[in-house]
């Protein structure tokens, strides 16, 4: 047998390793862009095929680009996904839902606002009374990563770029690319080869702060401090 991945937390929630073998497995199925193979999955672990780390470079990001396209046009049955769903550590709700902005505002940013103290929420319910107005054009569902900061895309040897660590979900596939530019890590390339493979729609870039709201409340929650003057710094382009 090739090499394995191991990870291994007693502690973590009982269905933890089987949501994120199945987000893997979701992902793989569409052929898009590479994910690791689930070895072995229980409890309190799962194994996984091992991915032999190499440089980050101009042609992965040009590459990932295309494959992210591919994965997203892959599409998914509903928003949501019907099933459990972690991000990072927190478990978020993932009920299946026909349209993206009630979806965004009663599942990814109601149930985050408990990292905001309850006297600087006023904002973010603006946000979310608003949503039909500042969701944009209406998109079907993609099948997207959920948690697409660059520490969860990996280049191996070859420059192949590999998806980890999942928070995979139908979602809006303009969230994916938020996130990429939330935290930094990829290329221009990466942005300019997804638009020639499958353009967004017109005025996505007014979309961009809306569609970090949720990776920024999850960090308030999980670290608090700037993050909460970050959140409502976003939240403010919308209220």
């Amino acid at each position: 047998m090739s090499a394995t991945f191991r990870k291994h937390d007693p502690r973590a929630p009982e269905d933890f390793f089987a949501v994120e073998a199945a987000g893997l497995n979701w992902l793989r199925d569409a052929n898009a862009v590479s994910v690791p193979k689930v070895i072995s999955v229980d409890r309190d672990h799962i194994e996984l095929e091992r991915i032999e780390h190499g440089d980050w470079t101009r042609a992965a990001d040009e590459r990932f680009g295309r494959e992210l396209a591919a994965l997203h046009q892959s599409g998914a049955p509903a928003f949501g996904g019907g099933h459990g769903a972690y991000i990072g550590p927190l478990p978020m709700p993932n009920e299946p839902a026909p349209e993206w902005p009630a979806f965004y505002a009663h599942q990814r940013i109601e149930p985050f606002l408990t990292g905001v103290p309850a006297d600087r929420r006023a904002l973010f319910e603006r946000v979310i009374d608003r949503i039909e107005q500042i969701a944009g054009p209406p998109e079907p569902p993609a099948r997207i990563h959920g948690d697409l900061w660059r520490g969860n895309v990996l280049a191996d040897r070859a420059g192949t770029p590999w998806l980890i660590d999942p928070a995979a979900h139908g979602g809006h596939r303009e969230t994916d690319l938020a996130m990429m530019r939330l935290f930094g890590g990829f290329g221009e390339r990466s942005f300019d080869a997804y638009h020639e493979a499958f353009p967004l729609a017109d005025g996505w870039r007014d979309r961009v702060a809306l569609h970090q709201l949720h990776p920024l409340l999850v960090h308030c929650v999980l670290f608090g401090g700037g993050y909460v003057d970050q959140a409502l710094a976003a939240a403010r382009c919308y209220a």
